[in-house]
């Protein structure tokens, strides 16, 4: 059977786009390796306790709650590609300014609490990027795919976004190995940060040679333009007619919508999905690896080499998930994932209470993360992005996208606080939820496995009958 698509054209702009989702793991697991310099540096030094602490290093969260709540309307306003671009600068002028906040008004050396206020506002201004491409790069990619190849492409950005994370942990690694705790306190995490603008100068100027959405082009009566961009990704021009066609459809339909047409069930499953995905902690691990594993009495630079071994298994696994998502449906990924991660979390909590510090520990932990990345990690963003009917979509994602960034926050932000409380306390609260976790995909959540997305409608349709 003959490709109805050029292969090597679509690749070429996912490609591209996926540096989004690099660029969003990169930002989001940076602070990793830097946050016991910020907090020597800042922190401590200022007198400021556990909450300043988790304030600041989750404080990105905040900018990414505000880019989810308004993806939606800039990509709408600004299209796909120049939204995409506006994150690439964001990522670019973050890294950059979170590396040197002393820059125009502050003497290096000379921390003070206008200068903690700055280095906050240079990680929300890379937040917002973070939120801008986390909504805005599956939407695009989806956008752009022929329908043969959509889920495997969507589910790259994925893969990027961990590849990211493993990536920042290598070049983390990299900067800290050899070097004393001084300099990497002094200008090791500078550097950290700093290391960012590389990939994000290059995701800016590569979109100037990837096309615009042709569904956005559709949106904005660019009818002749949308055509062109799909005669270029499908072969055969009445192929590429026809499809517009469909896309113009969608759109009419589109607009006599709106949020609650499908009643607030499919809305509030989402927005759960989002937060749950969250409340297992996984962040957790990710932010505060490195101290995770110096509490168990790792050196620092082993610390950062164990993190970049997580990275690998985080990697592996969600392979895993994009090769059985549709072999085995979504609902006994997320199960499995949370009974996986359940297991984890209240082994910890165990060895906590009974103060063993071993290998153990650290097997968990990877049982844990492994449990997510080929479960609550891919498989939440396919949700989110075939859970909603087609009229509603684009309100629903940017809905359900913010509120996984808030919950983000509020798990990232508290955890050094609830540690200081009680470790086990901490370790057990992300247990609950993950098997929490499981009842609701259990109960509430449809399979979507093999569906049309008109046939996900009529599930919902059929649920909010009387």
């Amino acid at each position: 059977m003959n490709k109805s698509y050029h292969s090597t054209y679509i690749f070429g702009i996912t490609l591209v786009a996926t540096l989004g989702g690099l660029l969003f793991g990169y930002d989001t697991a940076v602070i990793s390796g830097a946050e016991k310099s910020i907090q020597a540096y800042l922190i401590d030094s200022l007198g400021m306790g556990a909450f300043a602490h988790g304030a600041t290093v989750s404080s990105a969260l905040i900018g990414c709650i505000i880019g989810g709540i308004i993806s939606g309307i800039l990509s709408n306003r600004l299209g796909r590609k120049k939204s995409l671009q506006l994150a690439g600068f964001l990522f670019f002028t973050s890294a950059l300014g979170s590396a040197y906040p002393e820059f125009l008004f502050f003497e290096k050396g000379n921390p003070t609490g206008g200068l903690l206020v700055m280095f906050n506002f240079y990680r929300i201004w890379g937040g917002i990027g973070v939120g801008l491409a986390s909504a805005v790069c599956p939407t695009y990619i989806g956008e752009i795919a022929p329908a043969a190849i959509r889920g495997r492409l969507v589910s790259f950005n994925q893969f990027a976004i961990i590849f990211g994370m493993l990536v920042v942990y290598f070049v983390n690694w990299g900067i800290a190995n050899g070097q004393t705790p001084g300099w990497v306190n002094d200008m090791g995490w500078r550097y950290m940060f700093a290391s960012e603008a590389i990939p994000a100068a290059l995701f800016f100027l590569l979109l100037f040679l990837v096309p615009e959405s042709p569904r956005y082009l559709a949106l904005a009566h660019h009818e002749q333009k949308a055509l062109s961009v799909l005669e270029k990704i499908h072969a055969g021009k009445e192929h590429a007619k026809a499809i517009l066609d469909e896309i113009a459809a969608t759109i009419r339909e589109t607009a006599k919508a709106n949020i609650f047409s499908f009643g607030k069930t499919v809305i509030v499953t989402g927005i759960l999905l989002s937060v749950f995905q969250q409340f297992v902690g996984i962040n957790v691990a990710l932010y505060y690896a490195p101290r995770i594993f110096e509490s168990m009495g790792v050196a620092r630079d082993a610390s950062m080499m164990q993190t970049i071994i997580m990275g690998l298994v985080n990697v592996i696994f969600t392979v895993v998930a994009i090769l059985t998502v549709d072999k085995w449906g979504r609902k006994p990924l997320l199960i499995t994932g949370s009974i996986g991660m359940a297991a984890g979390m209240i082994a910890i909590a165990v060895l906590s209470y009974f103060d063993v510090i071993s290998i153990l520990t650290l097997l968990f932990i990877i049982l844990f993360t492994a449990s997510f990345m080929m479960s609550w990690g891919p498989i939440c963003w396919v949700y989110i992005s075939e859970l909603f009917p087609n009229k509603i979509r684009g309100q629903a994602v940017a809905i359900a996208v913010a509120a996984q960034w808030a919950a983000n926050y509020l798990i990232s932000s508290t955890y050094p606080g609830m540690m200081e409380f009680s470790s086990v306390f901490t370790y057990g609260f992300y247990g609950v939820m993950a098997l929490l976790s499981a009842w609701f995909v259990w109960k509430v959540v449809p399979e979507t496995k093999g569906k049309s997305l008109e046939e996900i409608e009529k599930v919902w349709k059929k649920r909010i009958l009387p």
